[in-house]
């Protein structure tokens, strides 16, 4: 019997001797916008089977990493759904064709992997009249045996036009046991299992055009496939991937670490499955360069990881072993990938801290979503809202994924609409408070200009004016002129800092200064004219004037930005990092680099340090210094950034030392307060916060003291006693909620009762249909609830008119085979133009058209007619 490492070689082996060249597996990031990671083996070869690039060779043979995390929720749960696998495929660009592709694959499959012939079935486009020829003459294939399939099953394409073609498709019969009869074949209904696929042939010969017809390609190709993980289990006689021996040692690794034993209990078995797969996916990924984040692949990096994670606590491991897992991944994969051994120690560290991070919030995770889950049963609540999933995914770092996962096995649904909501809810604070700074691109004037004059001399760290020769006058538009000097005291707009404004004076001229833009250290200052424009004549001497207000303004925000720097290093750790930042006259804006948001005490920390140094006054410092003495010096510079070799240094005594170019206040007390207004994250693994100073600081804890007198009035108390007030009310208004609750039930009870007169049958089957005006959603699952306890076997099927429609029906468990309410909801939400689904024993759903309630019921009740 094969094992899996030589089923590999043995394919690679047998396709070169047929003149192939072998191409080492692409990395899982694909050299591909289109796409976020490589999920078949053809995906690195796109281009050529495309026409976009000339193949290297006409003949290739590969065996592929691959990520697909489409069911995610179906891994673990069957024989065969994994994320990562491995795929064979043997190419040809415009080379061999059908004959060779079917001959060669039908001979590595009898003769190499030596698969019984009589258990094969074979599939074929409906119209591939020489895909079947050939299998029945060339291979003497039994012609019983293959089974014609439409464009569903047996045809590739690359889009709705462009290069696509027919497939054949090769499967292996495993018996009556996993599904059909003696008498079923490829295709039949209930036996998805029985016949498994593992390899497919595609057939790429046509060019489908924009009206839908097929012209010929030029040049013909061949794209195959065949499931490493299937075609080991089908060569070891295994019916499950999991327990081929290229999987089963990390079955047994995971089994371990959990100290639980496999094939003893279903439960454990979809966890061990899930923490396998899953530990195979997170190596790799992680060796190909992905790191777990927010977004993108490193958010599918991190969905998967933390699934594994909290499978692992499933089993009772509190302690962490994802980590671990990586060791035994390693030894069974290195032989095919031997990268994997030299990264080890990198993958297990990233796997560790991020294991690390989410442990600490998992506990407390599940069990808030536990929390949510029995306090929305106890009050006859069948859904979380998006605000909860939110929070949970914001504020604990617990994936959306996971709450979804848990409350599905707890029969609760969660709104994946409503969480998206709120995400961007979340980004249109973030972007509406940010100021976009575009880098302006260098010309040709510019380029000529600096080999004129050279660079503009700035002397704004030490002057405020300054007078100046004019060398440029550009006429812009308004009323504008691009005016370039000599030298200037103006400070541009650059590293995060804005431009300083300011007034542009002569004999008679008086031109405001509305903007500074910086290419190439030749500043250019953008005027509005307002008196003597004819004094814009270049070689004449102009005073330069900058606002001083505005400056200081900005001088103190730009120096709070570099105490909220360390202070925020002190407060969450060394990690930190800046990743931009703003800094205008009204307020600063600093992003940097934190897995999570901030708690409310983390901000106050942060707050109270800026706060405290601020008061003690000390002196800032600017000096000039070679970049090997700033860094012996340990000077913080900004990643990405590029420095030449004599460097700003800002010194706030032996608490901040930074690389900066901007302009800073003499001493921090100038700063005078300091205030953070938002927190939020604006990308993966990036916090933003925004925050003021001074007098703007003053007005911001102002407006906050009104609110909170406004607040205390309104709870009839002192300022003092707010938080005592506000406590009592919030018991207050949860002893009321409880109140409603109760008498919405009693509300519930009484209208069932008084429905029973509306109680009909249908072919034996009592059925209650009923509208109603203004009827909240949880109301309506309430009287379900109520009214399928009273009337034991039934159907209900409710619908209000709220201006929208909302529905809920309810199926007893024994009706659920004659109807299901997910079903019969889905068609009447249709009806009022909206969509929903559920439970076969209960569903809700909703529509934009509330005065489509009666006809949607009238449907519903038309279904059960012709069904019942």
């Amino acid at each position: 019997m094969l094992t899996g490492n030589e089923i590999r070689s043995k394919f690679i082996k047998f396709f070169e001797e047929k003149n192939h060249k072998h191409f080492e597996s692409a990395s899982l990031i694909p050299d591909d916008p289109t796409l976020l990671l490589t999920v078949a083996g053809m995906v690195p070869f796109k281009p050529y089977f495309l026409g976009q690039k000339e193949a290297p060779t006409p003949r290739v043979t590969t065996y592929q990493k691959c990520i697909r995390t489409n069911d995610l929720e179906n891994v673990g749960r069957t024989a065969r759904h994994h994320t990562f696998f491995e795929m064979l495929g043997n190419f040809s660009f415009g080379d061999y064709f059908r004959e060779e592709a079917i001959l060669w694959s039908w001979e590595f499959i009898t003769e190499i992997l030596k698969l019984e012939k009589d258990k094969l079935w074979v599939s074929v486009f409906t119209t591939d009249d020489e895909a079947e020829k050939i299998w029945v003459e060339k291979c003497n294939f039994p012609k019983e045996r293959i089974v014609r399939m439409g464009e569903s099953e047996n045809w590739w394409a690359a889009g709705a036009t462009g290069s696509c073609g027919p497939c054949s498709e090769i499967h292996v019969d495993l018996g009556v046991a996993y599904g059909g009869d003696e008498n079923s074949k490829l295709g039949d209904e209930g036996t998805d299992n029985r016949f498994i696929e593992i390899w497919n042939l595609v057939f790429t010969e046509w060019n489908r055009m924009e009206d839908g017809s097929l012209q010929p390609l030029p040049k013909k190709n061949i794209d195959t496939g065949a499931g490493l993980e299937r075609v080991a289990a089908m060569v070891q006689g295994k019916s499950n991937n999991f327990e081929t021996d290229l999987i089963f040692p990390i079955v047994e690794e995971a089994a371990r670490l959990t100290k639980t034993k496999y094939a003893v209990d279903s439960k454990i078995d979809f966890s061990l499955k899930v923490i396998t797969d899953h530990s195979r996916a997170v190596t790799f990924l992680i060796n190909d360069g992905v790191i777990p984040s927010n977004e993108g692949r490193g958010y599918v990096l991190r969905r998967i990881l933390r699934r594994a994670v909290r499978h692992g606590r499933m089993l009772g491991r509190k302690e962490l072993f994802m980590f671990q897992m990586v060791d035994k991944v390693v030894e069974l994969m290195e032989e095919a990938y031997p990268e994997l051994r030299n990264n080890i120690e990198h993958i297990k560290k990233v796997v560790k801290i991020e294991e690390e991070k989410f442990s600490n919030t998992l506990d407390q995770g599940i069990q808030l979503v536990t929390n949510e889950i029995k306090d929305a049963k106890a009050k006859g609540k069948s859904k979380l809202s998006g605000d909860i999933t939110f929070k949970l995914y914001d504020t604990y770092g617990f994936p959306y994924e996971l709450t979804e996962e848990i409350c599905e096995e707890n029969g609760i649904e969660v709104s994946n609409e409503e969480f998206l909501e709120k995400m961007q809810e979340q980004r249109e604070k973030a972007r509406s408070a940010r100021t976009v700074i575009m880098e302006k691109g260098q010309d040709s004037f510019i380029e000529e200009f600096y080999d004129k004059h050279g660079k503009t001399e700035f002397t704004g760290y030490s002057d405020l004016m300054t007078s100046a020769t004019l060398l440029s006058v550009r006429e812009l538009e308004n009323n504008r002129y691009a005016l370039i000097f000599d030298k200037t005291p103006f400070y541009a707009e650059s590293g995060g800092q804005e431009s300083d404004n300011g007034i542009v004076e002569g004999e008679n001229l008086v031109a405001k200064v509305i903007e500074i833009q910086k290419q190439k250290e030749i500043y250019t200052h953008i005027v509005q004219v307002e008196n003597g424009v004819e004094e814009l004549i270049e070689g004449t001497i102009l005073s330069l004037t900058v606002d001083p207000v505005r400056r200081e303004e900005i001088a103190k925000n730009h120096t709070a930005t570099h105490l909220l720097h360390q202070a925020l290093k002190d407060v969450l750790g060394a990690h930190v990092q800046q990743a931009g930042s703003s800094c205008g006259a009204d307020r600063l804006r600093f992003d940097f680099n934190h897995y999570e948001g901030l708690t409310s005490e983390e901000l106050e920390k942060v707050e109270k340090a800026v706060n405290e140094r601020i008061f003690m006054a000390t002196s800032v410092n600017a000096n000039t210094m070679s970049m090997d003495e700033a860094k012996s010096k340990g000077a913080t510079a900004l990643f990405g950034d590029k420095y030449g070799n004599e460097v700003r240094v800002v010194t706030i005594g032996d608490y901040s030392m930074e690389l900066c170019g901007g302009t800073h206040i003499s001493n921090i007390s100038k700063i005078g307060m300091f205030k953070i207004v938002s927190e939020a994250g604006v990308a993966a693994g990036v916090r933003r916060i925004e925050a003021q100073t001074s007098y703007k600081a003053y007005l911001a804890v102002l407006e906050i003291e009104k609110t909170m007198k406004k607040v205390a009035k309104n709870l009839k108390t002192d300022l003092n006693k707010i938080e005592e007030r506000s406590e009592k009310v919030v018991e207050e208004l949860r002893d009321l909620s409880k109140e409603v609750e109760i008498l919405k039930s009693k509300v519930a009870t009484f209208e069932v009762s008084s429905l029973f007169d509306e109680v009909e049958e249908i072919n034996g089957v009592k059925v209650l249909i009923k509208d109603f005006t203004n009827k909240e959603a949880d109301s309506l699952r309430e009287i379900v609830d109520k009214a399928k306890d009273k009337l034991g076997s039934c159907i209900v099927v409710l619908g209000s008119n709220n201006e929208k429609a909302v529905f809920a029906i309810g199926v007893t468990k024994d009706l659920i085979g004659k109807a299901k309410a997910g079903d019969l909801v889905r068609e009447a939400a249709k009806i009022a133009e909206g969509n929903g689904g559920g439970r076969p024993d209960f569903a809700q759903a909703g529509g934009k058209d509330g005065a489509k309630v009666k006809e949607a019921l009238a449907a519903v009740k038309e279904i059960l007619v012709n069904s019942l």
